[in-house]
């Protein structure tokens, strides 16, 4: 089967839905199909080996002059190809984190109208494309890109996905007025779309509620990761502490400030094991004050010592990081739709103890690899640490349980193969029945 994948990146971050995208292709690939990824907005960062094209559509810097300017909806080509150069796209790229959201909105709102959009000449572009590279399938991994729907479905009719991963957290950022105006394009452009996928229960039911999406047109697709590097013995060192880890973005939504405010509150509990944190993840400029006063609260606790942040930019140095903690700990604040660094950790019989919110819950309860706690007690987070820190049998057990579930049910193969086994039901104009 040939697959269209249109991707968004993400403003030179690694970012979860980016890298899911990546290795699914990568592994589609590896089981014989012809699979696209088509990196919109900005070139996509992973730190696998990166599958996407180097042709960027929507690229950032073209989006935004024909956001703000009339002159740029209509220059030739050969001029927005100078602004979409992948040297130019990356170094844009970190300022557009700072971008306000009022910004942000009207510009998305825009995308959203496709066609009718400040936008309309880079559907055009994309159009061309996927016309001339005849898809069987087109899949857009983010509803927010959704505006070039009708145009594509219309050019090329073929079944259309959309992959909802994420979505809403963009979105609860705007205004009400904002927000209600991109459900109402976003419904509008859903009537081209064949079905959506989830990456979770959780997430499904919730985003049919949350965009007014009949939930029966909601597929669910779990997550997959590459086994690669991951598992085997952890790295032998007997000297070293027991260790609480924290692999995610460093931002306030993924709930950094919580682990560190359990970790404070686990060492001030009497009898508790003289652990340490260690945490590691992308850090971008705008949230480098929020990490700042992190380290300050740890300082004034007298913890600093036991705290290590570490820098984790490949595949490789990832996989060491989990293979030098006992527990993993992403206490978020938001409901996070995938949670690939639980998959991570697991895949090398790492234990969790997160927060009983979003996808958590389904990914725990289903392979008994860690424990669940309330989403708003810092006390509950704290002695689900130091249960799993003091509790070995408890520790190993979970671990184990994660690692079988893993590679047995959580593969980049078996998410490749459910996929592609979801778009033959359409692409074989089979009646589909929902997951």
């Amino acid at each position: 089967m040939r697959i269209a994948f249109i991707t968004a990146g993400a403003a030179g971050m690694y970012c979860g839905s980016c890298m899911r995208d990546n290795t699914l292709v990568t592994a589609l690939r590896r089981l014989g199909h012809d699979a696209l990824l088509i990196p919109a907005y900005m070139p996509i960062k992973v730190d696998e080996p990166d599958a996407s094209q180097q042709k960027v559509f929507f690229g950032g810097v073209n989006i935004y002059l024909e956001q703000k300017f009339w002159l740029f909806r209509h220059t030739p080509r050969f001029l927005d190809r100078l602004f979409n150069f992948r040297w130019l796209l990356k170094w844009v790229s970190r300022f557009a984190v700072r971008a306000k959201y009022s910004e942000q909105a009207e510009l998305t709102i825009s995308m959203l109208r496709g066609a009718r959009g400040n936008q309309a000449k880079e559907v055009e572009k994309l159009v061309e494309y996927l016309r001339d590279e005849k898809p069987d399938v087109v899949l857009f991994t983010n509803a927010l890109l959704s505006g070039a729907i009708p145009s594509v479905k219309q050019a090329l009719g073929v079944p259309v996905f959309v992959t909802l991963q994420g979505d809403d957290i963009f979105l609860d950022e705007l205004s009400e007025h904002e927000r209600q105006k991109c459900f109402e394009l976003i419904r509008e452009n859903g009537r081209s779309v064949d079905a959506y996928i989830s990456t979770s229960a959780y997430y499904a039911d919730h985003m049919a509620g949350y965009m007014g999406v009949a939930r029966e047109n909601i597929y669910v697709v779990p997550p997959g990761i590459s086994l690669t590097g991951h598992g085997g013995p952890a790295d032998a060192n007997p000297t070293r502490p027991l260790t609480i880890g924290y692999f995610a973005r460093i931002c306030p939504e993924k709930g950094f400030h919580r682990v560190v405010e359990a970790f404070i509150r686990l060492r001030q509990t009497p009898g508790a094991p003289d652990a340490k944190l260690r945490a590691s993840g992308w850090m971008g400029e705008n949230n480098r004050p929020y990490f700042e006063e992190q380290i300050k609260r740890l300082t004034s606790a007298g913890l600093i010592a036991d705290f290590e942040h570490v820098e984790s930019p490949t595949h490789e140095d990832k996989v060491r990081f989990m293979r030098n903690i006992d527990v993993l700990c992403v206490p978020t604040v938001y409901r996070e739709p995938k949670g690939l660094y639980v998959l991570e950790a697991w895949a090398n019989g790492v234990p969790v103890v997160l927060p009983a919110h979003g996808s958590f819950p389904e990914l725990v309860e289903s392979t008994s690899g860690g424990l669940l706690v309330d989403p708003d007690s810092i006390d509950e987070l704290a002695g689900g640490l130091h249960r799993v820190l003091t509790d070995h049998e408890f520790r190993g057990r979970a671990g184990r349980a994660g690692e079988t579930a893993v590679r047995e049910r959580f593969t980049a193969d078996t998410m490749a193969r459910d996929t592609v086994a979801l778009l033959n039901q359409f692409v074989r104009t089979q009646a589909p029945t929902p997951v």
